[in-house]
């Protein structure tokens, strides 16, 4: 360790739990955003949605050209010399084996999101498809499963992962205590800019984003659980059922939080690749399995014939507003952005002893394939059912709650109260992998122990779980949920800038230490 780095080992360690600078400011500016979403929740929606359409006409072509340069830089990151340098000592293996360190990418990278989109995104398609597709014509419905592969796709997965190779590099090669966005970014704007003000307005930065995220997922996950509790039960969903099921679910984050990556995170995320694949087979062997596989090639076929149209296609010289598949993809590739520091953080924590390469390839590669399968069986159930004319499924999710179609669609299978219990336990634990991670993520971000060596303190990881608790459940109670889902993707805006930064910034200091040269396997780490 070269000594400009020794004046931090004083300073630091005689802080408090929390660097309190930077996280009391981010609750606050949380809390401050929220007061009006829920003192004019119609308003403050309408108002963003106002916002949003008007990215979506100027700029949407940007939003897709975007996704597709962090493929290309991921690429070329991993087919370089630099994929060949080893976030920390090459002598030593990785933390995680293969299986492992994919199971808790694919929990944190997917989580309970591919629930609700591989069971009902094809429909929103399928009723509003791109420019000279009849609704729900056979066309539409092959455009909705293709669709939904691509938003669990390339782009979204190098969009989550592209900064993890520069806050990788500061924690495992050149050992800073802190890991933070500003700490990554002092190779480019220098100590003067990082200790002071810009350096707390990243920190504060990752940290609005972060927590506003975690509330609307909390928010948003619930109803997968309450509407499908709901149909066991035959009663009806309401505050109460949500309350109980937060309460469980916060203590089952909590506890896997407490116990740390080792004797949490990664057992729950690699039972959940057991359970999850179990239900899958369950729902192709009892269900219409001949259909799901025959679609699933008929989506793989077309999504390939189509990825490029997807992938840019703006739908200009067609009469009309947006469709769903051009607005939702400005939407979403938003959103993630929003989701791409913490994702990019966390995976840069759990890589230790992994090569660039192998960090970007297993979160391009892993993720996808298993959203594609839960796509193909999720989705190719819902659209048989609707085929047959056994269930308005189209009808269904225009007409009440989304959420209520998907144990509608269950149902229908043999054995269906055996598969939405199923369901319910593989959501769940989803559920749980997405925020115990968020949860040990911002506590590691807030902390002021050396991450280089340690984990984030327990308590503080408490802490932060109950704080995003509080949040989501007062959203959920009182309103103003969905206006800050809107804002949650439109703060991805000044992150796409940062995440450009940080990809020059792990170039750069890769190429100051000649990292490919001298921290690569088989060489001595002098």
């Amino acid at each position: 360790m070269s000594a400009s780095y020794m004046p931090w080992q004083g300073s630091w360690m005689k802080k408090s739990l929390i660097d309190y600078k930077v996280f009391v400011p981010s609750l606050l500016i949380v809390i401050a955003i929220s007061v009006p979403f829920v003192l004019y929740e119609q308003e403050s929606l309408t108002l963003l949605n106002a916002i949003f359409d008007t990215i979506v006409d100027v700029f949407s072509w940007g939003y897709l050209w975007y996704g597709v340069a962090l493929v290309v830089a991921g690429l070329y990151l991993s087919f370089s010399r630099y994929g060949r340098v080893v976030l920390g000592d090459p002598r030593e293996k990785p933390r995680f084996t293969l299986f492992e360190y994919s199971s808790i990418l694919i929990a944190m990278g997917i989580g309970s999101t591919i629930m609700r989109t591989a069971m009902l995104q094809w429909t929103s398609v399928a009723n509003d498809p791109p420019g000279g597709v009849a609704p729900g014509s056979p066309e539409a419905l092959l455009w909705g499963n293709a669709y939904s592969m691509f938003l669990w796709g390339f782009q979204v997965f190098a969009i989550f992962v592209m900064i993890a190779p520069a806050m990788g590099y500061i924690l495992h090669v050149r050992k800073r205590p802190l890991m933070r966005i500003s700490e990554a970014s002092r190779v480019l704007f220098g100590d003067r800019v990082v200790d002071g003000l810009g350096g707390k307005l990243l920190d504060i930065l990752f940290l609005v984003s972060i927590l506003t995220g975690a509330a609307v997922t909390l928010g948003l996950g619930a109803p997968i659980i309450t509407y499908n509790l709901a149909e066991l039960m035959g009663t009806e969903v309401s505050f109460t059922m949500t309350i109980v099921v937060t309460i469980v679910w916060v203590l089952l984050f909590s506890v896997s939080a407490y116990l740390g990556i080792e004797k949490g995170i990664k057992r729950l995320s690699t039972w959940n690749m057991y359970i999850a694949g179990g239900f899958a087979l369950f729902v192709v062997l009892a269900g219409p399995g001949v259909f799901i596989m025959s679609y699933f090639s008929d989506s793989v076929a077309f999504l390939l014939s189509n990825y490029v149209r997807m992938s840019l296609g703006t739908d200009a010289v067609h009469d009309g507003g947006a469709s769903h598949v051009q607005s939702n993809t400005v939407f979403w590739f938003a959103y993630s952005a929003t989701w791409a520091l913490l994702h990019s953080v966390f995976a840069a924590k759990i890589s230790q002893g992994r090569t660039i390469k192998e960090l970007i390839l297993t979160y391009l590669l892993a993720p996808t394939l298993i959203a594609w399968v839960a796509t193909a069986v999720l989705g190719g159930l819902g659209v048989y059912q609707y085929l047959q004319g056994d269930l308005g499924v189209l009808q269904l999710v225009e007409n009440q709650e989304r959420m209520a179609a998907i144990p509608e669609i269950l149902s229908t299978l043999p054995f269906g109260d055996i598969a939405i219990a199923i369901f319910i336990v593989v959501a769940m634990i989803f559920l749980t992998t997405t925020l115990d991670s968020t949860t040990y993520t911002v506590a590691a971000y807030t902390s002021t122990e050396d991450m280089s060596k340690y984990e984030p303190p327990k308590m503080l990881r408490i802490i932060i779980a109950a704080i995003i608790t509080a949040v989501a459940l007062i959203l959920m109670r009182i309103g103003g949920l969905p206006p800050l889902e809107v804002v949650s993707g439109l703060m991805g805006l000044p992150v796409i800038v940062i995440q450009f930064v940080l990809i020059y910034a792990a170039k750069k200091m890769m190429d100051e230490d000649r990292a490919w040269q001298y921290n690569v396997r088989g060489q001595a780490n002098s």
